[in-house]
């Protein structure tokens, strides 16, 4: 059974950094692509960034560039999204979600295409 657990949100400051993990089981890595979406209050489901489990390719939002950095160990089936520079706007629950790459290659920042989903960790930012 494919199951993906999130853990490592918190409440940080602004100008502060977290790294979320998203520990996945039932499957491997190397064949799925891994997204990282969030969800803040009044506001749409957003992708962050994701992560190809065949080539490594990545891909964020551009909110995000130059602040998150996701990543995969392999050995470990883990993905991680190193965030730094957070502000108040990076607030919301973090879900990471699975896919196959060869479907979540086309929209990797669309949540509509991913069918499997951890149950969420909140991250506030706030002073």
């Amino acid at each position: 059974q494919l199951q993906l657990v999130e853990s490592g949100g918190g409440l940080v400051q602004p100008g502060g950094s977290l790294r979320l993990s998203c520990a996945a089981s039932g499957f491997t890595l190397d064949y799925y692509a891994i997204g990282w979406f969030r969800l803040a209050p009044g506001k749409e489901r957003e992708g962050v960034a994701c992560i190809s489990g065949s080539d490594g390719s990545t891909y964020y939002q551009g909110s995000v560039k130059g602040r998150f950095t996701i990543s995969r160990d392999n050995a470990k089936n883990v993905v991680y999204l190193q965030m730094s520079s957070l502000n108040p706007e990076d607030t919301g629950v973090y879900y990471c979600a699975a896919e196959p790459v060869s479907i979540a290659t086309a929209s990797p920042l669309f949540f509509s295409v991913y069918d499997y989903w951890g149950q969420g960790t909140q991250v506030t930012i706030s002073s």
